[in-house]
């Protein structure tokens, strides 16, 4: 533990930049979560039944790259290869936040093996769990047999007071207790401190009253140093079978600093002479950076993987004999794995006649869709409580919900920042999840949406209602700068169909 916080305060220290003090208040947390329950195998990380570890506390990077720096996670390349070399190595934490570095200020997906998720603005990775959670769910409805167990994984976040402040983290959080997601785990981190200073300044809620009432189990750790108290916690939490479980962790931000429970612990390094007083309040050596005592990493990477190496080749030997009993499964999960669509994807797709008339293009792209959802089985989405408007219902594949987990529309609820933030996630899990609002609500998910470009996601923002005609409803149902706005995003493919027949088209893009 006290090797995650020095590296931690070694690294902010170096790049003169960054966020030392949660790394450090949380480190026996993450130590704990990871070298006794989290199910990953750090010489195959991708392995697909992995528990998912999502740190939507983004700022507090160096927490999570010290966890894979020491848990030996290997590196795999963009190809999906395995490189064999480390997904973060010591001269990698050096380059902390450094141009070009695999450790930048925030963690990156598809630049670090071993980050599940973007999180930058807060929130977003407590939105992205949820899509996990559905998708873990879906996966083992749609795959699992008897005998045959190929998903049953769980997914843990760690959160703070600003995930909490965020809307999006409540949308999410109330859609994922009436779904009662019992694999998913949110740990939060109340420590009480943000960057202007004490909580007190602008957030004084019970925030475990707050998840009770979305119907989570919530747990509390009185000490984050406890680790016994924490690991008691997530074994309450593998124990409950009917609700997502909320673990509020009081922790004191930077400890053993003698700017602990300070803002400056927070947001900015704690200084040349602050890092030796800490250092000797560890009983560390004073003189000596970036430092890994000798079995240190030895230690870590066998607690971790001596579990998920098992669990891992049980799940390819199961996986062999699965695709002997059901081989067109097998290719489809092959094809999830890989991004690619099934063979015979375009087949039956419906075309329009010229009509002088004209055909409202979401009621042909509502055909469209229902054609593609009966040839790609893993289409999986919904609106934000819109379907009769978008025409984006799936008919004839039943609803995703709690009873019925293999159902394919979504119900986000008037929910348009989370279901962005959710719909990232189901496609981080292997599905490809589609969206639907009316263009002027594309303001409610504009960061999950620019978040989907920055990481290369599949996932498909469906917007009707785009005319500036619109007015019946007044202006603030008038889209006007919307369409230029999303243009503008990089890595966002923007297409706006002019009749039926560019509508299909669009969705076979």
């Amino acid at each position: 533990m006290n090797t995650i916080r020095t590296l931690a305060m070694d690294a902010v220290e170096k790049a003169q930049s960054g966020h030392p003090g949660t790394p450090m208040a949380l480190a026996p947390v993450g130590y704990t979560l990871w070298s006794q329950f989290l199910r990953i195998d750090p010489d195959v990380p991708d392995w697909p039944n992995r528990d998912r570890f999502v740190l939507s506390v983004g700022h507090a990077s160096m927490l999570l790259y010290a966890l894979i720096h020491l848990a030996g996670i290997k590196e795999v390349d963009a190809e999906g290869r395995a490189t064999g070399l480390p997904a973060v190595s010591l001269d990698d934490i050096k380059n902390f936040r450094q141009m070009g570095s695999r450790t930048p200020g925030h963690p990156e997906y598809r630049v670090t093996t071993g980050v599940e998720t973007t999180t930058g603005p807060l929130g977003q990775g407590c939105g992205n769990s949820v899509g996990m959670a559905v998708a873990e769910r879906w996966l083992a409805q749609h795959f699992n047999r008897d005998g045959f167990t190929l998903f049953d994984h769980d997914v843990y976040v760690l959160c703070g007071d600003g995930d909490m402040m965020e809307g999006v983290s409540g949308e999410a959080a109330s859609l994922a207790g009436h779904l009662k997601l019992s694999n998913l785990c949110w740990i939060y981190d109340s420590n009480r401190i943000s960057i202007e200073g004490h909580t007190d300044l602008a957030f004084t809620e019970d925030v475990g009253k707050r998840f009770e009432s979305y119907g989570w189990n919530v747990l509390h750790v009185d000490d984050a140093n406890d680790t016994e108290a924490f690991a008691r916690a997530i074994e309450s939490f593998k124990a409950t079978d009917d609700r997502p479980t909320f673990v509020v962790v009081h922790s004191i931000i930077g400890w053993g600093s003698p700017k602990a429970d300070s803002e400056k612990a927070h947001g900015e390094p704690l200084g040349a002479d602050a890092i030796v007083a800490t250092k000797k309040a560890y009983g560390w050596p004073e003189d000596k950076t970036f430092y890994v005592p000798d079995g240190v990493a030895k230690h870590f990477n066998e607690a971790i993987a001596s579990r998920g190496r098992r669990l891992r080749e049980e799940w390819e030997a199961t996986f062999a004999g699965y695709r002997e009993t059901y081989p067109g499964m097998a290719a489809e999960l092959d094809a999830m794995r890989k991004g690619a669509l099934p063979p015979g994807w375009e087949s039956g797709l419906p075309s329009f006649d010229p009509d002088p008339k004209g055909v409202a293009s979401r009621d042909s792209a509502g055909k469209v869709l229902n054609a593609l959802a009966g040839n790609v089985p893993w289409l999986v989405g919904g609106s934000a409580d819109l379907s009769p408007s978008t025409k984006t219902d799936l008919k004839n594949f039943g609803s995703f919900q709690a009873d019925n987990p293999g159902g394919r529309t979504m119900h986000f609820g008037v929910r348009e920042h989370a279901m962005g933030a959710i719909a990232n996630g189901m496609a981080l899990s292997y599905l490809k999840p589609f969206t639907a609002t009316f263009l002027v609500f594309a303001d409610y998910m504009r960061a999950p949406v620019r978040l989907a470009a920055i990481m290369e996601l599949p996932v498909t923002f469906v917007f009707t209602h785009d005319s500036i005609g619109v007015g019946e409803d007044g202006p603030t149902h008038q889209p006007i700068e919307h369409l230029a706005t999303l243009r503008a995003m990089p890595g966002l493919d923007t297409i706006r169909p002019g009749d039926a027949n560019e509508a299909a088209e669009a969705w076979k893009l």
